[in-house]
Protein backbone atom coordinates (compact mmCIF):
# COMPACT_ATOMS: atom_id res chain seq x y z
CA UNK A 1 0.00 0.00 0.00
CA UNK A 2 1.32 3.00 -0.93
CA UNK A 3 1.61 6.92 1.12
CA UNK A 4 -1.46 8.07 -0.70
CA UNK A 5 -3.29 4.78 -0.32
CA UNK A 6 -2.16 4.83 3.63
CA UNK A 7 -3.48 8.63 4.01
CA UNK A 8 -6.83 8.40 1.99
CA UNK A 9 -7.55 5.18 4.16
CA UNK A 10 -7.12 7.48 7.65
CA UNK A 11 -8.74 10.56 6.20
CA UNK A 12 -12.20 8.02 5.53
CA UNK A 13 -11.85 7.29 9.76
CA UNK A 14 -11.59 10.53 10.46
CA UNK A 15 -15.24 12.92 11.06
CA UNK A 16 -15.36 16.65 10.13
CA UNK A 17 -16.56 17.84 13.10
CA UNK A 18 -13.54 18.52 15.05
CA UNK A 19 -13.30 21.17 12.33
CA UNK A 20 -15.97 23.08 12.88
CA UNK A 21 -14.36 23.07 17.01
CA UNK A 22 -11.62 23.97 16.22
CA UNK A 23 -12.51 27.14 14.04
CA UNK A 24 -14.85 28.28 16.59
CA UNK A 25 -12.14 27.85 19.15
CA UNK A 26 -9.54 30.19 16.98
CA UNK A 27 -12.29 32.43 16.53
CA UNK A 28 -13.33 32.74 20.21
CA UNK A 29 -9.75 33.21 20.95
CA UNK A 30 -8.74 35.85 18.41
CA UNK A 31 -11.45 38.14 20.14
CA UNK A 32 -10.48 37.23 23.07
CA UNK A 33 -6.80 38.66 22.40
CA UNK A 34 -8.71 41.83 20.62
CA UNK A 35 -10.82 42.35 24.10
CA UNK A 36 -7.12 42.01 26.32
CA UNK A 37 -5.56 44.57 25.20
CA UNK A 38 -2.50 42.38 23.76
CA UNK A 39 -3.09 44.18 20.29
CA UNK A 40 -2.18 47.94 19.69
CA UNK A 41 -5.00 48.62 16.92
CA UNK A 42 -7.58 45.47 18.22
CA UNK A 43 -10.77 46.07 15.91
CA UNK A 44 -8.27 46.41 12.62
CA UNK A 45 -5.98 43.04 13.88
CA UNK A 46 -9.32 41.37 14.62
CA UNK A 47 -10.55 42.21 11.35
CA UNK A 48 -7.43 41.13 9.19
CA UNK A 49 -6.70 37.56 11.47
CA UNK A 50 -10.79 37.02 10.09
CA UNK A 51 -9.73 37.96 6.56
CA UNK A 52 -6.74 36.36 6.72
CA UNK A 53 -8.45 32.74 8.41
CA UNK A 54 -11.28 32.72 5.38
CA UNK A 55 -8.62 32.89 2.61
CA UNK A 56 -6.43 30.67 3.74
CA UNK A 57 -9.21 28.42 3.95
CA UNK A 58 -10.69 29.02 0.72
CA UNK A 59 -7.00 28.39 -0.47
CA UNK A 60 -7.24 25.21 0.88
CA UNK A 61 -10.55 23.96 -0.34
CA UNK A 62 -8.89 24.80 -3.48
CA UNK A 63 -6.72 23.03 -3.18
CA UNK A 64 -8.24 19.82 -2.31
CA UNK A 65 -9.29 18.72 -6.34
CA UNK A 66 -5.58 19.24 -7.59
CA UNK A 67 -4.21 17.10 -4.51
CA UNK A 68 -6.47 14.04 -5.32
CA UNK A 69 -5.35 14.79 -9.10
CA UNK A 70 -1.68 15.03 -9.13
CA UNK A 71 -1.20 12.80 -5.49
CA UNK A 72 -3.76 10.62 -5.30
CA UNK A 73 -5.07 11.61 -2.12
CA UNK A 74 -8.99 12.48 -1.43
CA UNK A 75 -9.75 14.47 1.11
CA UNK A 76 -12.93 15.60 -0.80
CA UNK A 77 -14.66 14.36 2.26
CA UNK A 78 -13.55 17.70 4.45
CA UNK A 79 -14.09 20.39 1.52
CA UNK A 80 -17.57 21.01 2.30
CA UNK A 81 -16.18 22.11 5.76
CA UNK A 82 -13.68 23.73 4.98
CA UNK A 83 -15.76 25.81 2.91
CA UNK A 84 -18.65 26.44 5.57
CA UNK A 85 -15.80 27.15 7.92
CA UNK A 86 -14.05 30.11 4.99
CA UNK A 87 -18.01 31.17 5.23
CA UNK A 88 -18.03 31.89 9.01
CA UNK A 89 -14.45 33.29 8.99
CA UNK A 90 -15.60 36.16 5.54
CA UNK A 91 -18.96 36.60 7.97
CA UNK A 92 -16.86 37.49 11.31
CA UNK A 93 -14.39 39.68 9.07
CA UNK A 94 -17.67 41.21 7.48
CA UNK A 95 -19.20 41.82 10.93
CA UNK A 96 -16.01 43.07 12.55
CA UNK A 97 -15.46 45.59 9.68
CA UNK A 98 -19.16 46.55 10.06
CA UNK A 99 -20.17 47.07 13.39
CA UNK A 100 -17.14 47.54 15.20
CA UNK A 101 -14.93 49.76 12.51
CA UNK A 102 -17.32 51.21 10.42
CA UNK A 103 -20.12 51.39 12.76
CA UNK A 104 -22.62 53.34 10.30
CA UNK A 105 -24.84 52.25 8.02
CA UNK A 106 -24.32 55.10 5.73
CA UNK A 107 -20.78 54.95 6.13
CA UNK A 108 -20.80 51.37 5.24
CA UNK A 109 -22.27 52.21 2.00
CA UNK A 110 -20.18 55.09 1.27
CA UNK A 111 -16.77 52.74 1.71
CA UNK A 112 -18.35 50.03 -0.42
CA UNK A 113 -19.14 52.33 -3.22
CA UNK A 114 -15.68 54.83 -2.99
CA UNK A 115 -13.06 52.43 -1.65
CA UNK A 116 -12.36 50.01 -4.53
CA UNK A 117 -10.33 47.03 -2.38
CA UNK A 118 -13.55 46.98 -1.03
CA UNK A 119 -16.14 46.57 -3.34
CA UNK A 120 -13.85 43.80 -4.70
CA UNK A 121 -14.26 42.13 -1.73
CA UNK A 122 -17.56 42.13 -1.24
CA UNK A 123 -18.53 41.24 -4.67
CA UNK A 124 -16.53 38.05 -3.89
CA UNK A 125 -18.39 37.53 -0.52
CA UNK A 126 -21.92 38.11 -2.33
CA UNK A 127 -20.60 34.98 -4.89
CA UNK A 128 -19.75 32.64 -2.20
CA UNK A 129 -22.82 33.13 -0.40
CA UNK A 130 -25.67 31.45 -2.68
CA UNK A 131 -22.65 28.80 -2.22
CA UNK A 132 -22.91 28.15 1.32
CA UNK A 133 -26.93 28.20 1.56
CA UNK A 134 -26.80 25.57 -1.24
CA UNK A 135 -23.91 23.10 0.46
CA UNK A 136 -26.47 20.87 1.81
CA UNK A 137 -26.92 17.56 0.68
CA UNK A 138 -31.22 18.13 0.44
CA UNK A 139 -30.06 21.00 -1.65
CA UNK A 140 -27.41 19.00 -4.20
CA UNK A 141 -30.56 16.76 -4.61
CA UNK A 142 -32.84 19.30 -5.81
CA UNK A 143 -30.53 20.93 -8.11
CA UNK A 144 -28.93 17.92 -9.65
CA UNK A 145 -25.18 17.30 -9.71
CA UNK A 146 -24.89 19.12 -12.93
CA UNK A 147 -26.49 22.43 -11.90
CA UNK A 148 -24.98 22.40 -8.74
CA UNK A 149 -21.35 21.95 -10.01
CA UNK A 150 -22.37 24.69 -12.28
CA UNK A 151 -23.30 27.13 -9.62
CA UNK A 152 -20.22 26.08 -7.33
CA UNK A 153 -17.47 27.11 -10.14
CA UNK A 154 -18.38 30.82 -8.85
CA UNK A 155 -15.51 30.21 -6.12
CA UNK A 156 -12.99 30.22 -8.82
CA UNK A 157 -13.60 33.91 -9.30
CA UNK A 158 -14.58 34.45 -5.49
CA UNK A 159 -11.59 33.49 -4.18
CA UNK A 160 -9.67 35.05 -7.07
CA UNK A 161 -11.38 38.25 -5.85
CA UNK A 162 -10.65 37.89 -2.29
CA UNK A 163 -6.92 37.66 -3.33
CA UNK A 164 -7.33 41.08 -4.75
CA UNK A 165 -9.11 42.58 -1.66
CA UNK A 166 -6.08 41.63 0.31
CA UNK A 167 -3.80 42.63 -2.55
CA UNK A 168 -4.99 46.16 -2.85
CA UNK A 169 -5.96 46.57 0.95
CA UNK A 170 -2.09 45.83 1.98
CA UNK A 171 0.05 49.31 2.58
CA UNK A 172 3.24 48.78 0.42
CA UNK A 173 4.55 45.73 -0.40
CA UNK A 174 4.03 43.02 2.01
CA UNK A 175 4.53 39.45 1.36
CA UNK A 176 1.76 37.61 2.57
CA UNK A 177 -1.34 38.91 0.13
CA UNK A 178 1.56 38.51 -2.79
CA UNK A 179 2.29 34.92 -1.80
CA UNK A 180 -1.75 34.35 -1.06
CA UNK A 181 -2.59 35.82 -4.37
CA UNK A 182 0.36 34.03 -5.97
CA UNK A 183 -0.75 30.20 -4.63
CA UNK A 184 -4.52 31.25 -5.79
CA UNK A 185 -3.04 32.10 -9.52
CA UNK A 186 -1.63 29.07 -9.71
CA UNK A 187 -4.52 26.64 -8.43
CA UNK A 188 -6.46 28.49 -10.89
CA UNK A 189 -4.09 27.52 -13.66
CA UNK A 190 -3.98 23.96 -12.67
CA UNK A 191 -7.83 23.62 -12.32
CA UNK A 192 -8.11 25.48 -16.03
CA UNK A 193 -5.16 23.11 -17.62
CA UNK A 194 -6.82 20.27 -16.29
CA UNK A 195 -10.64 21.36 -17.50
CA UNK A 196 -9.27 21.92 -21.01
CA UNK A 197 -7.24 18.62 -21.21
CA UNK A 198 -10.85 17.01 -20.20
CA UNK A 199 -12.89 18.90 -22.72
CA UNK A 200 -10.11 18.42 -25.57
CA UNK A 201 -9.85 14.58 -24.60
CA UNK A 202 -11.07 11.95 -27.64
CA UNK A 203 -14.24 10.55 -26.34
CA UNK A 204 -14.51 6.75 -26.63
CA UNK A 205 -17.94 6.39 -28.98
Amino acid sequence: MGLADRINQSARKLPTWPLYLIALAYAAYQFWLGLSGVWIEPINTLERQYGEAALILLIAGLTVTPIRMYLGINLIKFRRAIGLIAFFFLCAHLLVWALLDVQSVSRIWADIVKRPYITVGMVGFLLIVPLAVTSSNSVIRRMGPVAWRRLHQLIYPAVLLGGVHYLWLAKGFQIEPVAYFTVIVLLLVLRMKRLRQWITAPRST
